[in-house]
């Protein structure tokens, strides 16, 4: 095993959360995250905010705000 070490692994960490890596990409960050605290850490807090905002997207805007959002984005087509 060769430890793709810190600096892959964090600019990686993005793709590798959503699994849009190279298998071989993958299995070496995996492998770097399995003995490294700081980048583990990182993980963590990308897995956390990934299911708040899977969440936060599961849940249906008000109403008013749904129209309001349809309404500026008509206004914006209309101006291109």
């Amino acid at each position: 095993m060769t430890d793709c070490g810190c600096e892959k692994a964090k600019s990686e960490l993005e793709e590798y959360l959503h699994k849009e890596l190279s298998a071989q990409d993958f299995t070496d960050i995996s492998e770097h995250l399995a003995t490294c605290e700081d980048c583990t850490a990182e993980h963590l807090v990308g897995i956390t905010l990934t299911k708040r905002v899977q969440k936060a997207c599961r849940e249906t805007a008000p109403a008013d705000l749904r129209h309001q959002v349809l309404l500026r984005l008509r206004e914006m087509q209309a101006s291109h």
